[in-house]
């Protein structure tokens, strides 16, 4: 578009479309960030259970006298790895929380966008409705 001026303006979709691209980028990438909150905490769990019933076995072995008393620190070590891993889990609900908060006011600016185009139309960004 020309002005009077001689100063020219983008095209308003070639606007919509870099703010689209834009978004999509940060989408993926909030997709992807979640992806490796849910990857670290599967695998935290499933060591948080083995601990778990390991130290059961043991406290349960040394109250019927199948292992000796030297062994409590190993459950000491387990009690501590089981409340290390209590509070990883606790920081990475916390993360997935934040992310998903992320990608709702994602998804509501785009909304904002989308609202103000008056007639172009244009994909959502990747994974965007989710949540």
């Amino acid at each position: 578009m020309a002005s009077i001026f001689g100063f020219r303006s983008r095209d308003p979709a070639r606007d919509r479309q870099t703010d689209v691209s834009r978004l999509d980028r940060l989408a993926k990438l909030f997709e992807q960030i979640a992806a490796e909150i849910e990857s670290e905490r599967a695998g935290l769990e499933n060591r948080y259970r083995t601990k778990a019933t390991n130290a059961a076995f043991l406290v349960e072995a040394m109250e019927n006298g199948s292992a000796s008393d030297r062994r409590s620190s190993e459950v000491s070590a387990l009690t501590e790895s089981i409340l290390n891993c209590e509070r990883r889990i606790a920081a990475l609900s916390r993360q997935d929380g934040m992310m998903k908060e992320l990608r709702h006011s994602l998804d509501t600016v785009f909304d904002e966008n989308a609202g103000s185009a008056a007639t172009a139309e244009f994909a959502r960004p990747a994974g965007a409705g989710r949540g």
